[in-house]
């Protein structure tokens, strides 16, 4: 038994330990004025920033409720990644977007609220990991280390490229490539070359003679390019575009790659149209399983296009290819080696129905001539407000104070475990939030308070589970000490597996959800890990060290664990008999004694 205190003391210490720097982490927070004691609140219970915004084409052409759609995802993960939660976005009518922003936002997220989407088609010059290069030092390195990029498949007027959704590793995934409708003649295939390096020179200054010259690649640009880091969200969606007419570094919108590109050749003003469909053979043939993207440029486009392919083609890779950027990120990179003219292009590779029509979407929205205008934009206040808030409050208050009372009244001390179980939980769960508002943004909504008032149950439950199997083992004439230890073992398949399945309905419910559905999701989520932790590094430990106390140990009729109360009386004997009352405080050794004795009457009888 001594290994169980021993076991039950270290995971005390590692529970403390845990709360000591979560709570050490907020401190440090607050003492530095970066985020305050409290968690953020949500829109519906701080206010915060209304932003109306109107779709405007500017050539007078219908706007389809697709391409609102599409607007409202593209300013969605905008707003995700600036680390705004619980940030609400709808539409109103067919061509308004209504953005609320939770709190104060700063500058930087209005602006990426109120921007375009801007379409631009960049050469590639460069292709590499997306992790950020430093030196020994942990400084960035100016040159960087060639490796020889693998020769693509040769296939007639077409070249594989390497997939934008392959891994850092090289790990195999669908190459986008480029082929031309009219004069296509083969079917493209899939490869993955790993990326390409820089020069093992820096690049000379000199003036560069087309958009596809390296000599666009300054020192600047590559100490950028090597800066960057493409693990990081804030880089994989609404960067900023750059300067047209000069070198451009960004990430893949998968992160999984990072480019330096050329001047921007051509704008989503040189795109008519995009869509997504099977994909057809050279003889008109539909390829069962494989889409397409399919491109459509206007006049002035086609003729852009047909230069731009017509040059690359020439080149070897990386630079036969052309970087399709949407929001200052890379969505598309597809290589080509012969000129594509007449305005009608398709971008191929192993699709899915859906990738393809995302791509198709995020083509078209670009293409599209339209702009977002600011109708107003205000100061909102609380939707709920302090009341509700209150209310909230109020009744998790409530709820906890039942639980508190059932508890004395079922368990008698042994509830005084409970309470401590739900305090502990409770200042696990605070820290945790109070962290998240300060690192990642989160918000407290209303959903949110619902989904801590829920856990207040999830987390008795657990409690409950575990007492009554105690019992159980003590119903069967085990000490106490046993029990606990034999208890815990049944008890915990139960609640793992009660657990399991909560944390995956948040999951599920998170990821499928919007808004302050989402909020509820994540709290729910998060006290059920909690829970999980508390009764493993609280729970059982206090439980086994109690045990060993003379209180709880010799069953004290107020301990909760009294064998008479728990009804040891009518222990099942065997042959249809229980025990009566005269043998209900007898224990286990002297069961055996008197039995034994028994026996001997009955031989001296015979």
């Amino acid at each position: 038994m001594s290994s169980a205190v021993s076991g039950a003391r270290t995971s005390l210490t590692w529970l403390a330990s845990l709360l000591v720097v979560l709570f050490a982490l907020l401190s440090v927070g607050v003492l530095t004025g970066k985020t305050s004691a409290a968690p953020g609140l949500g829109l519906d219970l701080a206010g915060g920033r209304n932003i109306i915004l109107q779709a405007i084409t500017t050539d007078g052409s219908r706007i389809d409720p697709s391409d609102i759609a599409q607007a409202v995802e593209i300013i969605r993960k905008r707003v995700d990644a600036s680390g705004v939660a619980e940030a609400e976005i709808a539409t109103q009518g067919d061509t308004n977007i209504i953005v609320s922003l939770p709190g104060n936002p700063d500058q930087a997220t209005l602006d990426l609220v109120r921007r375009s989407a801007q379409l631009q088609f960049r050469p590639v010059l460069l292709v590499g990991d997306p992790a950020p290069v430093t030196s020994a030092s942990g400084t960035v390195t100016t040159s960087p280390t060639p490796t020889p990029t693998p020769a693509p498949d040769a296939v007639t007027g077409i070249s594989p490229s390497p997939s934008p959704s392959a891994s850092a590793a090289g790990e195999a995934a669908p190459a986008h490539e480029v082929a031309n409708v009219k004069t296509r003649l083969s079917e493209t295939t899939s490869a993955t070359p790993s990326p390409s390096p820089a020069p093992a020179d820096p690049p000379a200054p000199v003036t560069p003679t087309n958009p596809s010259d390296t000599a666009w690649i300054t020192d600047a640009l590559f100490a950028q390019y090597q800066a960057l880091d493409c693990f990081d969200p804030a880089n994989l969606t609404g960067v900023p575009v750059g300067d047209p007419d000069a070198g451009f570094a960004t990430c893949d919108t998968t992160g999984s790659a990072k480019y330096i590109l050329g001047p921007v050749e051509l704008t989503g003003e040189d795109l008519d149209t995009a869509s997504a469909g099977p994909r057809v053979n050279q003889l008109g043939n539909v390829i069962p399983g494989d889409f397409e993207v399919r491109l459509s440029f206007n006049g002035a486009g086609g003729t852009k296009f047909g230069d731009t392919t017509g040059r690359v083609s020439q080149l070897a890779p990386p630079l036969n290819r052309f970087g399709i950027l949407l929001d200052g990120v890379v969505i598309s990179a597809p290589s080509v080696n012969e000129a594509i003219t007449g305005g009608q292009a398709q971008i191929t590779g192993n699709f899915t129905l859906d990738e393809a029509q995302q791509l198709a979407n995020q083509l078209k929205f670009g293409a599209l001539p339209l702009t977002l205008e600011v109708l107003s934009e205000q100061v909102i206040t609380a939707t709920k407000g302090a009341e509700e808030l209150r209310n909230g409050l109020l009744a998790g208050l409530i709820g906890l104070l039942l639980v508190v009372i059932y508890t004395i009244f079922q368990y008698r001390a042994l509830g005084a475990v409970t309470i401590g179980s739900l305090l502990v939980a409770g200042g696990f769960t605070y820290a945790t939030i109070a962290l998240l508002s300060w690192g990642l943004g989160y918000r407290l909504s209303l959903a949110g308070v619902a989904g801590l008032i829920v856990a207040i149950g999830i987390t008795a439950d657990s409690f409950i589970v575990y007492f009554e199997r105690v019992k159980d083992e003590l119903r069967e004439g085990r000490s106490l000490a046993a029990a606990v230890e034999h208890g815990w073992k049944r008890a915990r398949r139960t609640i793992l597996a009660s657990d399991a399945v909560s944390f995956l309905a948040a999951l599920v419910l998170y990821m499928l959800a919007v808004g302050g559905v989402r909020g509820f999701a994540f709290t729910l989520g998060l006290v059920t890990i909690v829970d999980l932790i508390v009764v493993i590094l609280f729970t059982h430990p206090v439980l086994a060290l109690l045990a060993r106390t003379k209180f709880f140990g010799e069953g004290h009729k107020f301990s909760g664990l009294d064998p008479r109360q728990l009804g040891r009386d009518t222990m099942y004997k065997g042959r249809g008999r229980v025990a009566g009352p005269e043998t209900s405080a007898l224990t286990l050794a002297e069961r055996k004694a008197a039995k034994a004795r028994s026996a001997v009457d009955t031989q001296d009888k015979e």
